[in-house]
């Protein structure tokens, strides 16, 4: 029962080896396009917000949300459900998810240099020279930022993978053969390998537990014994540790749960803490880039989730594409101002409280922000504390109207 991720660089001939592999092996081709569609289906997560995972690009609000954790835990699950068929080939970056301590599986690197790429992005998609290094670079990235991510290494690190192909240099029937021969030099023990798929869906499920609790804890599972490591900064250890363990006892086929201290844990303390469930979700519009970061850090160590936008057209764009709950606004900036911003907001999508925080203002302005539709109108400098209080006035607004449609 032979599994294969074979990992690309974009333009490097692969698709070719992939096909003639599937065909020789009888094993079912599977891409990262289908992991996702079939995640998509199963556990009803947007489309859009698994390929942001898939492409390693920045998640809003997910300090709080944990949506990363949950997408990446999901998109390993459907991962583990394909592997326990066996006899398949994962083709793309999603492979990379597969645990390294399995194997029965084995993972191939396709790629040329530099200069080969380009040529054959030219010559087989009639793209001009330009637009093929735009389109590598960013392939690239994405699957640098993963392997990066998961490993600490460069995604053409030769450790993570049994047999890297140089398409350069070998021809496709030469490279699916220089496969097929390695292939065969792996053993596969039938008990052995029901083990570890059992092993790989236990740490899957578990993980998809631990998501809810966020990034930095890290799941190995064994016949049944589950051991948790605590790899980030966390309030009260104890009553953390325990919620763990609650957590991870409830799943079908634990036997057992330890929690582990990682190298990156250390304990915080906690300043203040508003329980929000889901947290409130806050976008902080101002052209002023310094007190602007330095709010949204400060909120955040209030359990407050907070995302930027440095003017008004960012701020409509974000909000036309995330969930936004409160708005803090600043009126004065470049471009579209906050009247406009606040008028807009207000017409497209009502139920967004905004929150005016400006340096600038008059009697007169806060009438007409009022009038428009703001939740309040503060002026800078304002204390923390008096902002945080009004977003969470703000909030309650919020539930009070999700309540009332209820």
């Amino acid at each position: 029962m032979s599994v294969l991720t074979i990992t690309s660089g974009l333009y490097s001939n692969a698709e070719e080896i992939v096909n003639n592999l599937s065909e020789k092996l009888n094993s079912k081709l599977i891409t990262d396009a289908e992991i996702i569609e079939k995640t998509n289906q199963v556990y009803n997560i947007k489309l859009a917000r698994l390929q942001k995972i898939v492409e390693s690009k920045q998640i809003p609000f997910n300090d709080f949300t944990h949506e990363k954790e949950k997408g990446t835990a999901l998109l390993k699950k459907t991962i583990s459900d394909f592997v326990g068929q066996g006899q398949c080939i994962f083709y793309g970056n999603l492979g990379q998810l597969i645990p390294k301590n399995i194997s029965h599986v084995m993972r191939v690197l396709i790629i040329a240099n530099k200069k080969q790429r380009i040529e054959n992005g030219m010559k087989n998609f009639g793209l001009s020279e330009k637009e093929v290094i735009k389109n590598i670079e960013t392939s690239d990235k994405s699957l640098f930022l993963l392997t990066n991510s998961l490993f600490g290494k460069k995604a053409w690190d030769e450790s993570l993978y049994d047999i890297v192909i140089p398409t350069d240099k070998l021809n496709s029937d030469e490279s699916v053969s220089l496969i097929l021969k390695y292939l065969k030099k792996l053993s596969f023990n039938e008990e052995l390998i029901k083990n570890e798929i059992s092993n790989f869906k236990l740490t899957v499920d578990v993980e998809v537990a631990l998501s809810e609790i966020g990034k930095g804890l890290l799941v190995n599972a064994a016949d049944g014994k589950v051991v948790v490591t605590i790899d980030k900064k966390v309030l009260m250890l104890t009553k953390f540790q325990q919620k763990i363990i609650n957590t991870v006892q409830e799943i079908p086929g634990v036997q057992s749960v330890e929690t582990k201290i990682g190298k990156n844990f250390h304990e915080g303390n906690l300043i203040h803490n508003y329980d929000f469930d889901p947290p409130l979700r806050i976008l902080l519009v101002d052209d002023e880039k310094e007190f602007v970061q330095t709010l949204s850090e400060r909120l955040k160590m209030r359990s407050f989730a907070s995302e930027i936008a440095y003017n008004g057209q960012e701020a409509l764009d974000f909000t036309d594409q995330e969930d936004t709950e409160v708005i803090l606004l600043d009126l004065k900036m470049p471009g579209i101002d906050g009247f406009e911003v606040l008028k807009k907001i207000k017409h497209n999508k009502p139920d967004i409280e905004v929150i005016i925080l400006t340096g600038h203002g008059s009697e007169k302005d806060k009438k007409t922000c009022l009038d428009l539709g703001a939740f309040a109108y503060l002026q800078k400098p304002a204390d923390i504390d008096l902002i945080t209080e009004t977003m969470k006035k703000a909030y309650d607004k919020i539930e009070d109207r999700k309540s009332a449609i209820i």
